[in-house]
């Protein structure tokens, strides 16, 4: 199923057992598949037209009044467009809302530049108290999503729009600020995010038919960080290298290089992710392909490291 359905099915079930959960679009009901949600429940949607730092400022004092906003727009205007927005009129006044960041990084593909965000979770985690994450697939979506009713804080997700592969079963069940270890080997340990997953997961199995078992973590939340993953990491883990859609600069390669310092790593630290450049126009498996993120650079550095051993 495309995420952009997972959004929707579970926004409609949230509307029907509470009339307080409203839905927000930037005028992107084509692009987000909201279409049929608008015309179903017209008391619980709103199109804010392409205004997203008004639609942002309209989901918080919603909030303020006790309802539960969910806003939906492309990731750069979820983020680098409504920051100040964000900051003040939801995280610092403390207004819960969920805000769906669509197509993140290489996703935004002939959008180009403009539309590339590689730098979304480094300006939202640095808000004090907002939760920030990346799903790697449709279950988990659906889990954040209901996570945030749970909460009286500001949730940022990054998804793209349409389909990826299952890693877990219809309805399981995560943890706010934990991660999940989808494997566990010895003296490599991959630390992916969101999409990125599923590189890690196709690393895995290639090195396996070759003898090496590495460890394979699905971070899922960049904020809360789960720093209990990295103590487990340490103990018997002498190389650890991250993968992620997104910068290196404020993204899960910076922050887990930070608790591996912080926590005395001493063994060997690399990461996957897009250097200090913008985006472009392409496909997006030109894109991927572009800033190496996939699994056979992971393949690639680990063999390095195995070679120096």
């Amino acid at each position: 199923m495309e995420l952009r359905q997972v959004y929707q099915n579970t926004l409609k079930e949230l509307m029907d057992k509470n009339k307080n959960v409203v839905m927000l679009d930037a005028d992107l009901a084509s692009a987000s598949g909201s279409t049929s949600t608008f015309k179903a429940y017209p008391n619980q949607t709103v199109n804010c037209g392409i205004s997203e730092a008004n639609m942002i400022s309209s989901a918080a004092g919603m909030s303020l009044t006790g309802i539960r906003p969910f806003v939906h727009t492309f990731a750069p205007f979820a983020t680098r467009r409504v920051a100040d927005q964000i900051f003040m009129s939801c995280a610092y006044s403390k207004n819960p809302i969920h805000i769906y960041g669509s197509d993140p990084g290489f996703w935004a593909q002939h959008n180009g530049g403009t539309h590339t965000s590689y730098e979304d979770m480094a300006v939202i985690s640095s808000f004090p108290e907002v939760v920030v994450s990346a799903p790697s697939d449709a279950a988990q979506f659906a889990w954040v999503l209901n996570e945030f009713m749970e909460h009286n804080r500001v949730f940022y997700t990054r998804a793209p729009r349409k389909e990826v592969p299952n890693i877990y079963p219809e309805n399981e069940k995560f943890e706010l600020g934990k991660s999940r270890t989808l494997h566990k080997g010895s003296d490599i340990a991959i630390i992916a995010i969101g999409d990125m997953t599923h590189q890690a997961l196709k690393a895995y199995e290639s090195l396996k038919d070759k003898g090496i078992n590495v460890t394979v973590v699905d971070t899922i939340f960049l904020k809360p960080f789960d720093e209990g993953m990295i103590k487990e990491i340490i103990k018997d883990h002498n190389f650890v290298i991250t993968i992620e859609n997104h910068t290196k600069i404020g993204g899960l390669g910076s922050t887990v290089a930070t608790h591996l310092s912080l926590n005395g790593y001493q063994g060997k630290f690399d990461m996957v992710a897009v250097n200090d450049e913008f985006g472009e126009v392409g496909e997006a498996s030109y894109l991927q392909a572009k800033h190496k993120l996939n699994a056979e650079n992971l393949i690639d550095k680990i063999n390095n490291y195995l070679s120096e051993k």
